[in-house]
This record gives C-alpha cells, sequence and structure tokens, in this order.
C-alpha cells in the first residue's frame, strides 16, 4: 500500500470559492452513499463500522477544511462560502443521527463479537445516536433538528462577529509611556496627531502589560471588552435559548449536563463542586496577593479605589520587576519570532523524535509556513503555520484539524491559526506559542488510527487541553531558551533570569487562577441559569469571582469565543491543569529525559481516542492523576 499523500490546496481565487462549496457537496454525496450501503444491511458488525467510518472520514475531513477556510482565508467571499459549507456540513452531521435506520443499522450489532476499538466506536457511536435524540417522537425529532442547525449558524455568525469585529482606540503619543521603543517605532501618530491602537493581540498586549498611563491601558482593554457588541448581544441570547430548549427536549437538565455527560468530568453538578474546590484552593493567597496590587496601583494613581483587569498585568509586571528583578521588557528583547519559531519546532523535535521539513507548497495566505512531520524516512503529518494578525482572520490562537488521520488512507494535518507579533514576541506570546503546538503535535502524532472518530485529539474534551499545558513548561526550562534566545548581542537568554522569571511567576498565580475561574463562571452560569440580563450577570460573576474587577459597563460576553466552542465547560482549563501539572511531575528536573519523553508519546499523544484520558494518565503516571501537584503549584512552588 502507497503512503497516503497530503492534502493539496487550489492556486486561484476561483479553485479556493470551487473548494469551499464543491468540496462540501462531494462529501455530502459519499456520506449518503455509506450510509445508503449500510441501511441496506452489513453482514458483519465490521463491515457496518467500517462504513459508518468511511462516512464519518468525508464529513470530518471535509468539515476540518470549511472551518479553517471560514476562519483565516484572506477573502471574504471565500470565508462565505465556506462557512455555508459548515453549515450543511454540520446540519447533516445532526441528521444522521436522527435518522432511526441509520441507527438500528447499528444498534442490531450490539453485543456481537468485536474486537475492543469496534466495541468502543460502536457504543461511543450509539451514544450519539441517543444524545442526537434519535428515540424521541418524530415531531421532537424534527425540532431538535431545527435546534441543532439553528445553533450550528448562531456559532458561526457569533464567530464571525468576533472575527469581524477588530476595534480603534486613538492616544495621544505621550499616552504611550512606557512602552518598548520597536511599539513606539512600529506605532507613528497620524496625521491628527494621535496614534492607533487595535484590539489585535500585537497591540492588546503590550499596552496592557507595559503602558504606564492608566487611561491608555483602560481605554484599549475596554474596547477589546466590547468586541462584537451590540452585533453579538441577540445572537448569544438566543443561542442559550437553543442550547436550553434542546437540552430539555433531549431528557437533561440544562445544557451543561448535556455537554457534559460524553466527558470526564461527568455532569453538569460536578462541574459546580470542581468550581467550588479551585475557589477554596485559590481563595487564601488571592486576598494575600491583592492588596500588594492595590497599593503598587495607588503609587501611581493614589486615588485607586480598586485594581481591574486593565491594571492587572500591568502591575503584576511591574510587581514581577520590582520584587523579583524581572523586567518584562528585557525578558521580551531576547524573544524575535524568527528565533521563537524556529526554537519551538526544535524542541517539539527533540522531545518527541519527530522532525520538521520545511515544504514549498500552496496555501491560503502567503503568511502560513508549511512542514511536513518526519520521523525517521517516514512522513508521518503535515502542518501549517498562519501565525500573524490580519483582517477578517480568527483573532486568537488555536489549533485547527484538517485531515483526520487514518493509516495508510489519510495523512494527518492540522493548521495554528495564531496572532503573534513579527518581531519581539513577549513571554506570554511564546508560552502561547508552545500551547498551541502541542494540541499540533497531539493532532499529529495521534493521527495513526483505524477510525476517523479516534484520531488526533478526540479525547474527552475536558482532558485536550492537558498536553498543550504541559508543552507550556519548556517554555520555562532555562536550557531550552537558552537554545534559541538572543539579544541584540547575540547573546541568549541568562539562566538566572530565568530562574527570577519562574520564582516571579509564581506571584500573582492565584489570582489568574480567579481570572480563569471568572471564565469558567460565566460560561457555566450563563448557559445554567439562563438570565435576562446577561450584561449584568457576566459582571457580576467576574465581580464575585476575583478581586480584581471587571471594567463597569462592558460586555466581554459579545467577544467570548470560547461560548460557542466550549459552551458551558470553560471549567476545562483549570480541569486540564490539575490534569497537567501531574503529568508534568513525571519529568522530575530533566524535561528533556529521553526515556519520559518517549512513554509521554507513546501513553498520551499516540493512542487519540481509542482509550479513556484518565486511562491514558494512568498509564504513563503508574497511578491515577491527581490535585496534589496542582495545589502545590497554586502555592508556588
Amino acid at each position: 500500500m502507497s503512503a497516503p499523500e497530503p492534502f493539496v490546496f487550489p492556486i486561484t481565487r476561483d479553485g479556493w470559492l470551487a473548494a469551499a462549496t464543491e468540496h462540501a457537496e462531494a462529501a455530502v454525496r459519499l456520506v449518503r452513499h455509506f450510509d445508503g450501503q449500510l441501511t441496506a444491511g452489513a453482514a458483519t458488525a465490521s463491515e457496518a463500522l467500517d462504513l459508518w467510518n468511511d462516512a464519518d472520514l468525508a464529513l470530518r475531513g471535509t468539515m476540518s477544511e470549511a472551518y479553517i477556510l471560514s476562519e483565516a482565508h484572506p477573502d471574504a467571499d471565500v470565508r462565505a462560502a465556506a462557512e455555508a459549507s459548515v453549515q450543511t456540513l454540520e446540519a447533516l452531521s445532526s441528521a444522521r443521527l436522527l435518522d432511526p435506520a441509520l441507527f438500528a443499522a447499528l444498534a442490531a450489532f450490539e453485543g456481537a463479537d468485536l474486537d475492543a476499538e469496534e466495541e468502543r466506536l460502536l457504543s461511543h457511536t450509539l451514544r450519539d445516536f441517543r444524545r442526537g435524540g434519535v428515540d424521541l417522537a418524530e415531531a421532537d425529532r424534527e425540532r431538535v433538528r431545527e435546534l441543532t442547525d439553528r445553533d450550528t449558524e448562531l456559532s458561526l455568525t457569533f464567530s464571525r462577529n468576533i472575527r469581524e469585529g477588530r476595534r480603534e482606540v486613538r492616544v495621544h503619543p505621550d499616552d504611550l509611556a512606557g512602552l518598548p521603543q520597536d511599539f513606539l517605532d512600529a506605532h507613528p501618530a497620524g496625521e491628527d496627531g494621535l496614534v492607533v491602537l487595535t484590539t489585535d493581540y500585537p497591540d492588546l498586549m503590550p499596552v496592557r502589560e507595559y503602558a504606564t498611563v492608566r487611561a491608555t491601558r483602560t481605554a484599549l482593554v475596554a474596547a477589546y471588552n466590547d468586541l462584537a457588541w451590540p452585533e453579538n448581544d441577540a445572537v448569544l441570547a438566543e443561542l442559550l435559548a437553543v442550547r436550553e430548549e434542546r437540552a430539555h427536549l433531549l431528557g437533561y437538565g440544562d445544557w451543561a449536563d448535556f455537554e457534559t455527560e460524553p466527558r470526564m468530568i461527568g455532569s453538569g453538578a460536578a462541574v459546580r463542586a470542581f468550581l467550588d474546590r479551585l475557589d477554596e484552593a485559590s481563595r487564601p493567597a488571592a486576598e494575600a496577593e491583592y492588596p500588594l496590587l492595590l497599593e503598587r496601583l495607588r503609587h501611581d494613581e493614589p486615588d485607586a479605589e480598586e485594581v481591574t483587569v486593565a491594571d492587572f498585568f500591568y502591575l503584576l509586571s511591574v510587581l514581577r520587576n520590582e520584587r523579583h528583578d524581572v523586567d518584562a521588557q528585557l525578558v521580551r528583547s531576547y524573544f524575535t519570532f524568527d528565533r521563537v519559531l524556529p526554537g519551538v519546532l526544535q524542541t517539539a523535535s527533540r522531545l518527541l523524535g519527530i522532525d520538521f521539513q520545511p515544504v514549498d507548497v500552496p496555501t491560503w495566505h502567503p503568511d502560513v509556513r508549511s512542514y511536513d512531520v518526519v520521523r525517521g524516512d517516514e512522513r508521518i503529518g503535515r502542518v501549517h503555520l498562519d501565525l500573524h494578525p490580519r483582517e477578517g482572520k480568527f483573532s486568537h490562537a488555536a489549533c485547527f484539524p484538517l485531515a483526520p488521520g487514518i493509516t495508510g488512507r489519510v495523512l494527518p494535518e492540522a493548521a495554528l491559526l495564531c496572532n503573534f507579533a513579527r518581531g519581539l514576541m513577549t513571554h506570554d506570546e511564546v508560552t502561547t506559542f508552545f500551547h498551541e503546538f502541542g494540541h499540533l503535535v497531539h493532532d499529529i502524532l495521534g493521527g495513526a488510527q483505524r477510525f476517523a472518530r479516534f484520531t488526533g485529539v478526540a479525547t474527552e474534551w475536558d482532558f485536550v487541553e492537558a498536553p498543550s499545558q504541559l508543552l507550556e513548561e519548556w517554555a520555562w526550562d532555562a536550557d531550552v531558551l537558552a537554545s534559541f534566545t538572543a539579544d541584540a548581542d547575540g547573546q541568549p537568554i541568562p539562566a538566572d533570569l530565568v530562574e527570577r522569571m519562574r520564582v516571579a511567576d509564581g506571584f500573582g498565580r492565584a489570582l489568574e487562577v480567579r481570572r480563569q475561574l471568572g471564565h469558567a463562571n460565566v460560561s457555566y452560569h450563563l448557559h445554567v441559569d439562563r438570565p435576562a440580563d446577561l450584561q449584568a450577570a457576566t459582571e457580576h460573576w467576574y465581580a464575585v469571582t476575583s478581586p480584581v474587577q471587571p471594567l463597569r459597563g462592558l460586555h466581554p460576553y459579545a467577544g467570548f469565543g470560547h461560548l460557542t466552542g466550549y459552551g458551558s465547560c470553560y471549567y476545562t482549563y483549570q480541569w486540564s491543569l490539575v490534569i497537567a501539572r501531574d503529568l508534568r511531575s513525571a519529568f522530575g528536573d530533566d524535561l528533556m529525559n529521553p526515556e519520559v519523553a518517549e512513554r509521554y508519546r507513546r501513553e498520551i499523544l499516540e493512542p487519540g481516542g481509542r482509550r479513556d484520558a484518565a486511562d491514558l494518565v494512568a498509564s504513563f503516571l503508574g497511578r491515577p492523576y491527581a490535585f496534589d501537584a496542582y495545589r502545590e503549584w497554586l502555592a508556588g512552588s
């Protein structure tokens, strides 16, 4: 059998428009063909599952392509065509799970003599049918279908409004005090004498960390907190109503109960209990940290009554410098994008025993860099890195699957869509790069599967962040950083500075957990409480969760992109972090320990979704995961 070939992108605008529409049309025909064969009667369980898998593969691969084009293609018409294809494919996906004939064709093989992987696929798929509403009366099935399709439509609109919702503020050049010189050079005053700042990350991140003028920080953070408002206000209100009705029709108490059933956490009640546990674990340290921030803010602003989210990152940076001699601008001077990119690639290569070989292939934008992922003489995947902001592009940082890896049939491919600076990067940006790269290598290394259902990062959704959070640790290792950093004189970042950075990072950690807990509370309570006033409810949960206060009267929920994909389950980030901290403990003092790294690759990444996440972790650690390492990390150790 010949090795599978990578995805081939079009090279003309007409080709892209055709890809955005015709690929979806072809996938629909394929799915209907395979489903027709399945409902006509498969001779064996294996034959039935292979037919289901063939249809699933066509659907997942084409849907992944459409999602990337909708979020990243520079042509608005291509993005719009891809969005329409996403809507079509998502509708087909939900309609299949409402088809009694398809369900019966698979359910007929319950109890058949299957191998472990076939049994897992059958049980998971039948669960999907039941969760999709196949057991409902015909009228209720039709209503669930309408609601599911409307969820997709609203989610796409919500994401599009965020993607296209870029805001600007104008400030006097004197109000950029504290910003590094390269930032000032890149932001000259216009004819009106003012400097334009945007809500794109390369502006937002430095301003909120370095700007000494509080009004400048507040203006830009406020603009960011009103991203996609008022456009997304009515969109989100309807989306929450649609999800509530759908959950009730399917027999669940609320949307959180529906979403969590197939995840590690298991129920909405368990989410509440976990958030309470985070509250208990982080509250004492946060209450000790906050007065130090307020005291330092009053050094600059004597009349300040509270620390807001617009002050938070600036004050952390200042205090880490004053308390631990960590100058964030000095740290930034070591991280040029042109060094960080190969550094991340080299680190992942050393750790995981793979190579990234650049390939010159057409993609959707000249910024995109493509690499074959190679082990020995074998190409095992391909990745595409789209790393800088532009108009109309996805505005955060995420990994998007492209081709679901199937052994001998489909080469796994995935893309990073990020918004990093082209010159000097903050250490936070570097850490984010490592984080997203963790998703990328998980998608590729987990891409040698028999069934599309289990390929790549197809684990329980509240485990999926753990491998990427673990890879962040390599952004804090002195030896790793020394291998690719350099200042203007070509000298790598000193080990003693990295050590001070690590110690300083412990300060404010509990407050950062409280900030994340705020996001989790908003995500959960908007879906479960269904408040009539989204603005008031969102502001309430941020205000009561953390002593660092939200900016009043704004609408951050309108730009909270995770409310579509993560729904009520933003708790996932801290749940995964509990596991990631435990995974980190296995490496001890040597993050490049080859034996541990090989075991990690084999036990955590390569299985994809073939086993439950708790079993993957237990296989790697030799025991079930525990909360202890997270609690120690939270305490600063």
